[in-house]
């Protein structure tokens, strides 16, 4: 713990938005410290090994079973959301959110050292150019300040910090643009028998829908996992990949674990860690278990004046009383920044009174359709990263004025997400009077033909999905619970209507046999012109203080900064307008490189 009072920058939130621009910072000779609301952890491969052991210990195998609830730093959960009963979507009385509906918020982050990153799947699709302009083309959405151009270089940043494994001549569709020679640090991963069988099966066959047509052609996915550095990266200088923290011999190679979520044992796949030990060794102080309650600022100029928060004590296996002890501290800086997460960054701003109207607002997350089914032949269901390959064709087109677009995930571990494969199929074979070889014949049989698509739909931001606060609704350290409303459109209804459609034409194309059955009980279920609907939580969370050229229609400026209090910068997937069709860590830490190059400029100018 830093006994220093005052530093250049200090940042809330020790994820990969508050570890690229902490990192960053401190190579350029600024003083940085990071709050960080969770549990004290060490670099240590022993410490992350305790990850390990509770989700090996886990019965259930959610993204955030490795990373034990933290009653100081809660955190949402999936099994938060509950069953539909008499038409009435239930939530858990107990969760950290507090939905008021109409429809679930289904998705999950992590408050820890590392963030997210320490369950995300590890998928690094760029956004099309197309997505920075939705309002402009569509007519719906909003438009971003910047242009995919802009960020083009900050996405090879990013692409570099990650060590993102893909070719870049597959990527080459829908508008997307390299700069001549550029190729990503690592070759791809290779793709599954799964993703091959399904490009052989599909060879010359299309979807049609609405008087369209669209290409089945299947392509593999950019990913932040280490497969073979490219010797060509970087001008033949080639590339390094990072192994696990704390070991770094282990992981340096994808080892096909299958537990990509929630948890890589080896730390081939990329997480945040990685940044904050090299942070920490520039010279970045990060103080753990304080927990950001509220932000100081003058009225009159809107400049920050402090971050106020509550250090509290070391707690034994992250459990503690009704009243956990701490101590309230404040902490003054040269310059702030947000780097907490999109609910919890709204939830700060909120809690300390900040005036834009738009905070919080243009919630986001991208709705997943689940279909799935069985191949005609074994095609190595469980085996190697949750998805390798997916289908691109519908996230971008003219359509988009009428129905959300939606990039197809093909995924590699059977029916696990959806129907909860293997365990129920061997719950189903015992019930059978199934047993020995008979059993593992059944096993095999079935399980090695499951294959499932992901149906990533596209939401629009709006004003009336979002997060709010109110005080009777507190965590154990007297902080604000998120309150969460959200709700889904009929623009997202027709891409989901779209998207079962092409699932239906697809097992015929490959005369597959589609085992999808929406059950009206489960929480996402709905009914749409007289279709049955299932949709889940991606955990993409985005919007709640966008991007824009106002204080009327935004919160932050292109450069990051906040509209009201000019010392302050907000980083994240909370800035952004949209995401498309692509999972956003990508362009969140490509924003990230994009607002450290500003507050460098920023303090430069301050300090001479």
């Amino acid at each position: 713990m830093s006994k220093k009072t005052e530093y250049d920058v200090v940042i809330v939130g020790a994820g990969i938005s508050g570890a690229i621009v902490a990192n960053q910072l401190a190579e350029k000779g600024h003083s940085v410290l990071i709050l960080e609301a969770g549990a004290k952890k060490d670099f240590s491969f022993e410490t992350y090994r305790e990850y390990l052991n509770t989700y090996y210990k886990n019965t259930v195998k959610i993204p955030n079973s490795p990373y034990p609830q933290n009653p100081n730093a809660p955190q949402p959960l999936v099994t938060d959301v509950g069953n539909i009963e008499d038409g009435i979507q239930q939530f858990n009385k107990d969760s950290y959110f507090k939905q008021l509906g109409p429809a679930p918020f289904q998705s999950t982050y992590t408050r820890a050292k590392g963030g997210t990153t320490l369950h995300w799947l590890g998928t690094c699709l760029r956004m099309l150019p197309s997505d920075f302009k939705e309002q402009d083309l569509f007519g719906i959405g909003k438009n971003w300040p910047i242009s995919y151009y802009d960020l083009m270089k900050y996405y090879r940043m990013a692409e570099f910090e990650i060590g993102v494994s893909a070719d870049v001549e597959e990527q080459d569709y829908l508008g997307l643009a390299f700069e001549e020679g550029y190729v990503f640090p690592m070759t791809k991963i290779p793709q599954s028998h799964l993703d091959k069988q399904l490009t052989k099966w599909t060879k010359n066959a299309v979807f049609s829908y609405e008087g369209e047509t669209y290409s089945y052609d299947v392509v593999s996915t950019p990913q932040g996992r280490n497969s073979n550095p490219n010797p060509k990266y970087d001008g033949g200088k080639g590339y390094q990949p990072v192994g696990a923290v704390g070991n770094p011999d282990l992981g340096q190679r994808c080892e096909g674990n299958s537990a990509c979520v929630p948890i890589c044992p080896v730390q081939a796949k990329y997480n945040a860690l990685k940044t904050l030990e090299k942070a920490v060794n520039n010279g970045v102080v990060i103080n753990e278990q304080c927990v950001a309650s509220q932000i100081l600022y003058d009225d009159d100029t809107g400049d920050i004046k402090g971050i106020t928060y509550k250090q509290y004590d070391d707690i034994d296996a992250l459990t503690c009383g009704e009243s956990p002890s701490y101590k309230e501290k404040t902490i003054t800086a040269k310059r702030y920044v947000l780097a907490a997460h999109a609910v919890e960054n709204a939830k700060l701003m909120l809690a300390s009174g900040f005036k834009n109207k738009n905070i919080g607002q243009n919630l986001m997350d991208h709705p997943v359709l689940l279909t799935w089914g069985l191949a005609p032949e074994k095609i190595g269901s469980f085996r190697g990263p949750g998805s390798t390959s997916g289908i691109p064709s519908l996230r971008d087109g003219a359509f988009r004025k009428d129905r959300s677009a939606f990039r197809i995930e093909i995924g590699n571990w059977g029916w696990n997400w959806p129907a909860g494969s293997p365990n129920t199929e061997l719950t189903d074979g015992l019930s059978e009077n199934l047993f020995g070889k008979q059993l593992r014949q059944r096993l095999l049989d079935k399980v090695q033909r499951e294959f499932r698509f992901g149906f990533l739909i596209e939401q629009q931001a709006l004003s009336n999905n979002c997060v709010t606060i109110d005080d009777r609704y507190k965590d154990a350290l007297g902080n604000h619970r998120p309150i969460i409303n959200y709700n889904i459109t009929d623009h997202e209804k027709e891409g989901m209507l779209a998207a079962k459609s092409f699932s239906e034409q697809f097992f015929e194309t490959i005369k597959g046999e589609n085992k999808t059955q929406y059950d009206s009980s489960k929480g996402g279920y709905i009914e749409y012109k007289g279709e049955a609907l299932w949709w889940q939580g991606a955990g993409h969370l985005a919007g709640t203080h966008i991007m824009g050229t106002t204080k009327d229609n935004s919160v932050v400026d292109k450069d990051q900064r906040c509209h009201e209090h000019k010392n302050l910068f907000l980083v994240g997937c909370g800035n952004m307008p949209s995401m498309g069709t692509s999972n956003p860590t990508l362009t969140m830490a490509a924003l990230s490189f994009w607002a450290a190059e500003n507050i460098d400029k920023d303090l430069t100018e301050l300090k001479n």
